[in-house]
């Protein structure tokens, strides 16, 4: 007989927790409303004599994120100040925490490094809105997870 996923193992998108290592400096991002990270593969195409369809080969990765956080935080903004009045750049590690009480999964740790944000929000006003937030592009070129998901057990 086969088995299902457990609906209590599915981890909760609010039971979490992130982190950013700034200098030396680790700030809790207690205003993220939402943090995703990618890592994809660079291939290049491969044609070889005697067959018709072109082949991959992983050359390389990039590492490409995104978060929603509240409009509540100078941090992101004096980074990108720095930079605009003196060239120095920030790099700083992401680490994210999905931990949900609720799950046997357990916690799952993963630690973006080199993290360097794409474009920030320097001033915001709307009248519309109910909450001001805005969206940070990042990119990283390096990965670690000290902590993984258990495999979870089937119903």
């Amino acid at each position: 007989m086969a088995g299902f996923f457990k609906a209590g193992d599915a981890i909760s998108g609010q039971e979490g927790r992130a982190y950013a290592t700034i200098n030396g400096r680790v700030e809790e991002l207690f205003y993220a409303k939402s943090i995703e990270a990618r890592a994809e593969k660079n291939k290049s195409d491969f044609k070889a004599l005697g067959r018709r369809g072109t082949q991959s080969k992983a050359i390389g990765w990039t590492g490409t994120g995104s978060m929603t956080i509240y409009y509540a935080t100078p941090v992101f903004r004096q980074m990108m100040l720095d930079y605009i009045k003196t060239g120095k750049d920030t790099y700083f590690d992401l680490t994210v925490v999905n931990e949900d009480p609720n799950s046997s999964l357990g916690r799952q740790t993963v630690i973006l490094r080199n993290v360097n944000l794409d474009s920030v929000i320097m001033a915001k006003l709307d009248v519309d809105a109910e909450f001001l937030d805005e969206d940070c592009d990042f990119t990283f070129d390096d990965v670690d997870m000290p902590d993984s998901f258990a495999t979870p057990v089937l119903g």
